[in-house]
Parts: structure tokens; C-alpha cells; sequence
């Protein structure tokens, strides 16, 4: 199941081959894989990569597999997956990535775990998160780091670095991410996968996400079909549809209809797109083009206070984890032990705390400003990240902060953008470096415009298949 001393997949021939979810499920309905072989073969490959990759926060294969006797209910009935460490699951605990709480087993279902575990999924565990999601590599200080199943001596981003390098490995077809600062697609770009952050609302909310004074976070998978991705979001809408948003609908190919495309390289950080990033989407624009879509070069849509006010607000939550965390996230919370970037972000909040009017007033314009952009495009084409995945260590929460928050800066400059505003936005595997990591590009869409993103991504997967980790 290893092909390399530096890559680890779990890949074989068994009930789960190569298959994707959907594939997976309409054999499961055909009776020719059984519930109990898809669920073996997962827990195996579990146990096969993850003493390596350090990706599961917790399991629970034995009720698993106890129950795999009966197949459930929902199109995604038997598909093995696991829930980010985030999110609440009856009888498993949640410890947010952090050494701050120590939790016990959650007595029912989360708002948002009600909502995926309908569609049918059996559940083999949680997967790990840096602490409260705040950092853009799964490195805890308390445990071992998620390392990326292309080449295990650097990140799998975050804060969904964990459901990535499953679905990266082979273990589970696809694994719940949420995304608040680009932790879907973060993720889904280091580690080579399909990575949707839908609109703001599209799916049922947490109870935390409710609590926020600007509802950054989305929910969703990351996958390796653009078919998954798509059947998920189809299928989601059947529990909870927002009416206030357009229908998806069940997207299963490309649109006839040609687009106008804003391509932007770099932000507005100030720091340049690394040379293999930009090769990357200038090759996806052109793809573009080829296939007759309209592709120009945009003039920066984006206020330049944007990079204080988002950071401002990201220290903002640190803040009220370190004062609330009592109260929000556990009655164990102890904030003396919370990491260093939690603690440094805290501290940034507190130097600045008398701007909160002033940056949550702006940062909710910015719906405004990204629906004026998109009267223009259609679809804006931008890098995922401002460089190539780092090496483990890179961006640590143990790199003194003042040089960690500058490199976090450098590095996660395109994907905050999506969910101030609230819209959709999808990353696809569209290159690789030397070293045989993927370099990723996002789509950006107007408000509710799902739907679009998913027919360019087929389009695109049709003309440049995603590379294979087992190939």
C-alpha cells in the first residue's frame, strides 16, 4: 500500500479500489460490494497510512463495524467517512485540535452532523484540526503533525488537514471540512482534491458559527471527483434548503454556456505569487481560453484595509476562545494551555481591540464589494495560495509569532476573501512541483452561484484529469 519512502496511500485492490463515493454507493444499492467489505476495507487502510500521516483525532471502527451488518438510509447509505474534530458527534469527543479541553463523549449530534450523517454516511472517526481551526497547517504542540500523504515532510494545510490526507491516502472517499478562513480549500489544494466552499448559508449552521458577529464558516467535503462534490451538495439540499440562495440542483456536466473570466495572480498583500503558482494558473487560464471561455486580467476588486480587518477579526476569535471557552467550546477549557498562535493572536486583539466597530463595519461590506465584482465576471480565477505547500515547521504554532503571523500572511492571501463576502469558492488540482506536491487554483463565484463552479470544474476535469497519488 506504500509506493515511496516520502509518499503513503492505502490504494489496493479491495471492496474500495479506487472507487469514488458515488461509485461506492451504487454498488453498495447493487448488492455487489457488501456494507461490511466497504467498512473493513476502510478501517484497514486506516491502520495501514495513519501511523504515518496522523490524521484520525479519534475512531470508533468497532461500532463501525458492528453496524455494518445494514445498510442506511441516503443516496451516501454504507460510504465510510470521517467528521472533522470540530464538530459534534454522539458518543465521540470534541476537542477543537487542542490541548485546552479535555472533553467527553458528546451525548447527541451537532446541528451540521445532523445534516451529513442523513445523506447516509457511516462514520469511522474525527479527523484532526490545528487548534480551533486558527492556523493554516494541522500542527498541533500537543501531538503529532498531519503530514501530507504526496510527500510526508510537508503540510496538509488546514484547518481540514486531516479530512484531506484521508481522502489524499485512500482511506475514505471523501471527509466533512468546514471553512472559515479558506479551510476547505487550503487543504484540499496541498493535498491534490476537489475543495468547495459554498455560499454563506447554503448549509445548516453550526452552533458556534450562529454565535459569530459576521458568519464566516461554510461546511462541506473534500473529495477527489468533482462528481462527489457535486452529488454531496445535491443531496445536502434535500435536508436544509435555503431559500434566500439559487437552487444547485444535481449538476452532473459541463454548461454549453461560455464565461467571463477575471484572472487574478497576485494580492493584495504585497507579497508576489511564488513563479510555480503563477505557471500553474496562467496555465488553467489558458485552458480556459481554449475552451472558449473569455479570460482578462482584472484590476484588483479588494479594499487594502481588507488584510487588517480580516486579521483583526481572526484574532478577535482567538480572543474569545482564551475568554469564552468555558462557556463555548467546554466546561474543561483551561486557557493556560492553549498554543502559541492561539495566545498571540489573543494578545494582537488586545492591542487593537478599540477598532472592532470600525473593521466588522467594513468587513461586512465586503458582500457588497464581491457582488459588484462579479457583475463584471462570471468566474474569477485566482491562486488558492500565494506560494507551494511549506514543510512541516514552516508555519508551526511554536515559530515565534511575530514571524509566524508574517508568513501566514505571505502564504494565505486569496481564499479570506470568499468567506467575508459570504461567496462560493472551489480549489482543483491543476499542477505539481518538483517534489510531487499539487499546486491548485480557486474559482471564485457570485453569491449562490454553486452551480457554475461545478460545471467549469467538470468542463476542466474532462479536458486535464486530477493527478493520482497510486498512479
Amino acid at each position: 500500500m506504500i509506493n515511496n519512502k516520502k509518499t503513503f496511500h492505502s490504494f489496493c485492490d479491495d471492496a474500495l479500489a479506487d472507487h469514488d463515493a458515488v461509485e461506492i454507493a451504487r454498488l453498495l444499492k447493487s448488492k455487489a460490494i457488501s456494507h461490511k467489505d466497504v467498512t473493513d476495507a476502510a478501517i484497514a487502510r486506516a491502520y495501514s497510512v495513519n501511523p504515518k500521516i496522523n490524521a484520525i483525532a479519534t475512531e470508533c471502527f468497532e461500532k463501525a463495524s458492528s453496524e455494518s451488518h445494514t445498510l442506511g438510509r441516503g443516496y451516501f447509505a454504507g460510504v465510510p467517512t470521517f467528521i472533522k474534530d470540530n464538530t459534534p458527534v454522539k458518543g465521540l469527543p470534541t476537542q477543537h485540535g487542542s490541548d485546552a479541553i479535555r472533553a467527553k463523549p458528546e451525548k447527541k449530534h451537532g446541528p451540521y452532523t445532523r445534516q451529513y450523517i442523513n445523506l447516509g454516511f457511516s462514520v469511522l472517526g474525527k479527523s484532526t484540526l490545528p487548534e480551533f481551526g486558527l492556523n493554516a497547517t494541522t500542527e498541533p504542540v500537543h501531538a503529532a503533525p498531519t503530514r501530507n500523504p504526496w510527500n510526508i515532510e510537508y503540510s496538509t494545510g488546514a484547518s481540514s488537514g486531516g479530512s484531506a490526507a484521508l481522502v489524499a491516502a485512500g482511506v475514505v472517499p471523501v471527509a466533512h471540512a468546514n471553512d472559515g478562513g479558506g479551510s476547505i480549500r487550503i487543504p484540499a489544494a496541498c493535498c491534490g482534491l476537489i475543495g468547495l466552499k459554498p455560499s454563506r448559508g447554503r448549509h445548516v449552521d453550526s452552533d458556534q458559527a450562529k454565535l459569530l458577529p459576521i458568519n464566516l464558516i461554510s461546511e462541506g467535503i473534500v473529495s477527489r471527483t468533482v462528481r462527489d462534490t457535486a452529488y454531496f451538495h445535491h443531496e445536502a439540499e434535500k435536508y436544509f434548503r435555503n431559500k434566500r440562495l439559487p437552487e444547485i440542483g444535481l449538476v452532473e456536466g459541463p454548461s454549453h454556456k461560455r464565461l467571463r473570466v477575471g484572472l487574478m495572480i497576485d494580492s493584495i498583500t504585497g507579497y508576489e505569487t511564488d513563479e510555480q503558482t503563477r505557471v500553474v494558473v496562467h496555465n488553467t487560464a489558458t485552458l480556459l481560453s481554449d475552451m472558449g471561455h473569455y479570460v482578462e486580467e482584472m484590476p484588483m476588486q479588494i479594499p487594502k484595509s481588507f488584510i487588517e480587518d480580516f486579521s483583526l477579526y481572526w484574532s478577535m476569535l482567538a480572543f474569545m476562545t482564551q475568554k469564552t471557552g468555558k462557556i463555548v467550546m467546554d466546561r474543561s477549557f483551561n486557557s493556560d494551555r492553549l498554543d502559541p498562535l492561539s495566545l498571540g493572536l489573543a494578545g494582537l486583539f488586545k492591542k487593537n481591540y478599540h477598532k472592532t466597530p470600525l473593521f466588522l463595519y467594513r468587513l461586512r461590506q465586503t458582500q457588497r464589494d464581491y457582488a459588484k465584482a462579479f457583475s463584471q465576471y462570471d468566474v474569477i480565477l485566482t491562486p488558492v495560495l500565494a506560494h507551494t505547500t511549506p514543510t512541516l515547521g514552516h508555519i508551526s504554532p511554536t515559530v515565534p509569532f511575530d514571524e509566524l503571523f508574517s508568513r501566514l500572511m505571505q502564504y494565505v492571501s486569496f481564499t479570506p476573501w470568499a468567506n467575508a463576502s459570504g461567496g462560493p469558492a472551489l480549489s482543483l488540482p491543476m499542477g505539481q512541483t518538483p517534489n510531487n506536491l499539487p499546486i491548485s487554483v480557486q474559482l471564485m463565484a457570485g453569491h449562490g452561484q454553486e452551480r457554475t463552479l461545478l460545471e467549469v470544474a467538470y468542463e476542466i476535469e474532462q479536458a486535464q484529469a486530477w493527478r493520482k497519488i497510486h498512479a
